[in-house]
C-alpha cells in the first residue's frame, strides 16, 4: 500500500531536482500568461523558477492588499509572484510538507524582499500538510481573502478533508481560485496504486462531480469553471498504463459563503442585470468571471442567475460592479433574447463537467 504522502515528499524531494525531471506535462502549464505576470516573473530567481511544477495560473484579480495563502507553494514561485500582485499592505503564507522545496523558497526571501523593491518581506514559508491547516497555531481560521493551490489538491489522499481546512482558513466571502488535473471518469485503484502516476498528478486526479458535491458539503458556493486545457501525457510507457483515460487542466473558483443576514439583504431571487463598472488593475477592459461570462468595462448589462449574483455579491469583486436585481417575472420576461441566452449560459457555466454522466 502507498502511504501518499511519503511517497509524494520523496518524488518532490528527491527524485525531481527541477520540473525538466517530470515524466509528463500534466504538471506543466500550457496556460497563457499575461504580459504583466511574464514581468513578474523576469525578476523570480532561476532556481525558484527551475523548481516551479504547476498546471494553471493561479492568480486571481485584486489582490493587492489581500492576505493570500498558497497549499503546495513548493519552491515558492506562485508566492513571489503573489508577493508583488499583493504589494506592501499584502501578505502571503506558503504550505509545503516537502522540506527539500522549502529550504529553496525560504534561501530567496530576502532576494525577492529587495528585487521588488519592500522595506521588508511579505512572505513566510509554513512546513505542514494541507490537510491539517488548523493545527498550526500560526494560521489563523477566517483570516485569508484567498487560498489558492497550483496543481496540488490531487495529490492530497483526502481532498474533502482539504476543503474543509480551506473553508476554516478563508474569511467570509473570501475566495479559493486554484488550477489542478482533472480526469473524464473515475481513476481504478491499481492506478491509484502507481507511485510514479501519482507523482506526476494524474492518478490523483480529480472528478468533478466529486469537487462540487465535496465543495457544497463544506459549505461553499457552488464551483465554477473559468479555463479548460487538454493535458497530453506524452510518455508511451504512463499511457499504455492509462488507456483511454482523457485528462484535462482546469481552473476553478468558489466562495466561503456569508451568513444568511450578511448575503441576503438583496432581492436576487429572479437573479440581476450586472454591470462592469469600476476597472481593476490589469484588467481595466474586461473580468473574466467564468469560462462563459467576461464582462467588458462600461458594457451592456449581462444577466446573472440567483445562484451567480450571489457569488459575485458576497465576494471581493462587488464593489467593481453594478448590481440591477430583476424584481419580478415580467422584468425577467422583457429581457432582450441574447440576454436570455445568456441565462442559459449561466445554468450551463456553473457546473462545465469533466467527467461523463455516470462515470464519476
Amino acid at each position: 500500500m502507498m502511504n501518499v504522502h511519503e511517497d509524494v515528499q520523496n518524488y518532490y524531494g528527491q527524485q525531481l531536482q527541477q520540473s525538466t525531471d517530470l515524466k509528463t506535462d500534466a504538471c506543466c502549464s500550457k496556460a497563457q500568461v499575461p504580459s504583466f505576470i511574464k514581468d513578474i516573473i523576469k525578476k523570480i530567481h532561476p532556481e525558484v523558477v527551475a523548481k516551479y511544477y504547476g498546471c494553471g495560473l493561479v492568480f486571481p484579480p485584486k489582490l493587492e492588499g489581500c492576505r493570500v495563502l498558497d497549499l503546495g507553494s513548493g519552491s515558492g514561485r506562485d508566492v513571489y509572484i503573489l508577493s508583488s500582485l499583493v504589494g506592501p499592505q499584502g501578505y502571503v503564507v506558503g504550505v509545503d510538507m516537502t522540506k527539500e522545496q522549502l529550504d529553496v523558497a525560504n534561501r530567496f526571501i530576502d532576494y525577492h524582499t529587495k528585487i521588488f523593491g519592500f522595506e521588508k518581506a511579505n512572505v513566510e514559508f509554513r512546513l505542514g500538510k494541507i490537510e491539517q491547516l488548523t493545527d498550526d497555531s500560526r494560521l489563523q481560521i477566517n483570516s485569508f481573502d484567498v487560498i489558492v493551490s497550483n496543481c496540488v489538491v490531487n495529490l492530497s489522499p483526502n481532498k474533502k478533508k482539504v476543503l474543509q481546512q480551506i473553508y476554516e482558513m478563508l474569511k467570509p466571502g473570501g475566495e479559493f481560485y486554484f488550477s489542478d488535473v482533472y480526469a473524464d471518469r473515475s481513476i481504478s485503484e491499481d492506478l491509484r496504486q502507481n507511485k510514479i502516476l501519482w507523482g506526476e498528478c494524474l492518478s490523483g486526479a480529480i472528478c468533478e462531480s466529486d469537487l462540487i458535491s465535496d465543495a457544497l458539503d463544506v459549505g461553499f458556493t457552488r464551483p465554477i469553471l473559468v479555463t479548460k486545457q487538454p493535458i497530453g501525457v506524452n510518455n508511451e510507457e504512463l499511457q499504455k498504463l492509462l488507456g483511454d483515460i482523457k485528462f484535462t487542466s482546469c481552473t476553478y473558483r468558489f466562495f466561503k459563503n456569508k451568513s444568511i443576514e450578511d448575503s441576503t439583504s438583496f432581492n436576487d431571487k429572479l437573479g440581476a442585470l450586472v454591470t462592469y463598472q469600476t476597472p481593476i488593475v490589469h484588467y481595466e477592459n474586461e473580468f473574466q468571471f467564468n469560462q462563459s461570462i467576461t464582462f467588458k468595462i462600461h458594457d451592456k448589462p449581462q444577466y446573472l442567475n440567483a445562484e451567480l449574483t450571489k457569488m459575485l455579491r458576497i465576494s471581493r469583486y462587488s464593489d467593481n460592479f453594478k448590481f440591477d436585481s430583476i424584481t419580478d417575472e415580467k422584468q425577467l420576461l422583457n429581457i432582450s433574447n441574447d440576454v436570455c441566452d445568456q441565462q442559459i449560459l449561466n445554468d450551463q457555466s456553473s457546473s462545465s463537467c469533466c467527467c461523463r454522466p455516470g462515470t464519476c
